[in-house]
């Protein structure tokens, strides 16, 4: 859920940095700092609590001047959140700044073998003993490049870092394992990210990194190593999202702007790939001699992937005609997956760096499975790694519930559906038709949707939703009552009641947030309650009368 961004250029840094970290403010973060190099030297500042704070007490960032910095928004792994364990963490003699998203597993035994040789930590951090060792490498070196390898030699676990060194004003280091990471390319000014978002308003020419990568970023150019310490040449992505696409728009928060985004991104998924009546993914590379071929076909997802993975199991066996399995990716690895040669793993993933699903595609594709990812962000590590990959092209999606996310896997996994059905020749003509024009009618409907319940804000009402449901219409109630209960948390919360409650369960127990069997939401006169029990949902509501009525109806 953190958030880095760094930059190097003629600009000065702290304003670009601050404006980068209220982009990725929607990730969720408990405090927030930033590290420049300048006439000062390397200056470090960093507080608890919103980002506000820090750019109160760096005066919007005027009282950091300098050209190349590196901020970082955190959430708290090892270490409460307080002002000492927020990022950048530096080492002792302020030589290495350093802001860091992942876990270093190992950190224990360094933080121990640090300290007999004199070291003092001030905080609880992992991170620390990054920017510590770091120092202690550079010393016996002097080399910044070697150092950052020597560091990195006995690091063990996932990580995105931005360094900076007091020694070196001119660069940034970045490196990438295992955790999201991107380089931003300007004009005299370069950037790096842990979101493509952070750097919209200041460059569309991005380098995805990869794992084991190493990148030397200075105001001139960006040298891009791999594992091995070599060049790398890399493809360069243009992102052509709006700004606007990454801000509110006039909405009052980014879920409802993205509910109402939901037509017109399903018409961008399915846009192409409907042709005359027939779906055409030219997406695709896999022959229909390969189609026919198949064996197995196993879907892995997290979270709300995992429940379009779940709904798509029973459409695709219904095309197909052929069993279908789905894994959620934090247990694929350590379950002896029966695939190999000839099977079709197919990975879903919003942003293509999912850490659950990488290792699952990776463990897949070392047993000769052919990879077929669905995944919205365009040069994610999912999208390179998979041997196909159908975009959603959803846009990006800044809510922490999914909405047009789930809505678009869904239409495009029924299009794969289809593809396959026609190719096997297992879906008759008919149903064929139907479904391929009730896809075309998706946006047209939902458009018509939200239009009847814009105004539905006056008045107040209970509303008793009671479900029972099968199996297959229990993954669309659970999904859409979760979402229900997630805006109504948000929409609390927004308006700082203290009765509401971030305690949210996935189907099958899974837990999203934190531990509470039942979900009680309250402010005046407006709750809601959801009890799960023997397959029964049951919803309460007290809000709109219009809101009650048009749930009630398209719930049951």
């Amino acid at each position: 859920m953190c958030g880095i961004v760094g930059y190097v250029g003629a600009q000065q840094a702290a304003p670009i940095l601050l404006d980068g970290l209220r982009r990725l403010e929607y990730r969720g973060y408990d405090s927030a700092g930033m590290a420049v190099c300048g006439p000062e030297g390397l200056r470090v500042c960093k507080a608890k609590g919103r980002l506000q704070v820090l750019a109160e007490l760096t005066e919007e960032g005027r009282a950091m001047p300098g050209t190349l910095g590196v901020g970082h928004t955190r959430w708290a792994t090892h270490g409460e959140p307080n002002d000492v364990n927020a990022h950048p963490q530096v080492s002792r003699s302020g030589l290495f700044a350093v802001v860091h998203n992942g876990i270093i597993e190992n950190y224990a035994v360094l933080r121990e073998r640090l300290e007999k040789k004199g070291y003092v930590f001030r905080s609880q951090t992992d991170t620390e003993v990054v920017a510590q060792l770091l120092e202690d490498c550079y010393v016996a070196s002097r080399d910044l490049f070697e150092a950052v390898n020597d560091m990195l030699s006995v690091v063990e676990g996932a990580y995105a870092l931005g360094i900076v060194c007091r020694d070196a004003p001119d660069r940034l280091i970045a490196v990438r394992k295992d955790a999201p990471l991107l380089l931003g390319y300007g004009e005299g000014e370069n950037f790096i990210a842990s979101d493509v978002t952070a750097l919209l308003p200041y460059t569309r020419d991005v380098v995805y990194m990869d794992d084991g990568e190493l990148a030397v970023v200075t105001a001139g150019g960006i040298r891009i190593y791999n594992e091995r310490r070599r060049p790398a040449e890399k493809e360069h992505h243009h992102i052509d999202w709006d700004v606007d696409a990454a801000e509110k728009g006039g909405y009052d928060h980014f879920m409802l702007k993205e509910i109402c985004e939901q037509p017109d991104a399903i018409a961008r998924a399915i846009t192409g790939r409907i042709q005359k009546g027939r779906v055409v993914l030219s997406d695709l590379t896999m022959t229909d001699r390969e189609v026919r071929e198949l064996g197995r076909i196993c879907i892995v997802a997290c979270g709300s992937s995992y429940h379009v993975g779940m709904v798509g199991k029973y459409n695709l066996e219904r095309m197909l005609r052929r069993p279908v399995e789905v894994s959620l990716a934090s247990e694929f690895r350590y379950s002896d997956p029966i695939v190999g040669p000839g099977d079709l793993v197919i990975v879903i993933s919003q942003s293509g760096e999912t850490l659950d699903s990488m290792a699952a595609l990776r463990e897949a594709k070392k047993r000769g499975a052919r990879i077929l990812s669905i995944v919205n962000v365009v040069g994610s590590s999912i999208a390179r790694e998979s041997h196909d990959v159908l975009y959603t092209w959803a846009g990006p999606e800044i809510a922490v519930a999914t909405t047009k996310a789930y809505s678009t896997q869904m239409a495009v996994l029924n299009l794969l559906g289809l593809y396959f059905g026609d190719i096997l020749g297992t879906v008759d003509l008919d149903t064929y038709t139907a479904m391929v024009r009730g896809i075309e009618a998706l946006p047209h409907q939902m458009a018509r949707i939200l239009a009847d319940t814009a105004d539905a804000r006056d008045g107040l009402a209970h509303a008793h939703i009671f479900l029972q449901v099968n199996e297959l219409r229990g993954h669309y109630a659970a999904r859409g009552i979760l979402r229900i209960m997630q805006i109504l948390i948000y929409e609390l919360s927004r308006l700082r009641c203290r009765g509401a409650h971030d305690a949210l369960y996935d189907v099958g127990g899974k837990l999203l947030h934190h531990i509470d069997g039942v979900v009680n939401v309250q402010l005046f006169q407006y709750s809601g309650e959801l009890r799960v029990r023997d397959g029964v949902y049951h919803l309460l509501l007290i809000g709109s009368v219009k809101i009650c009525e048009n749930l009630r109806r398209r719930l049951l």
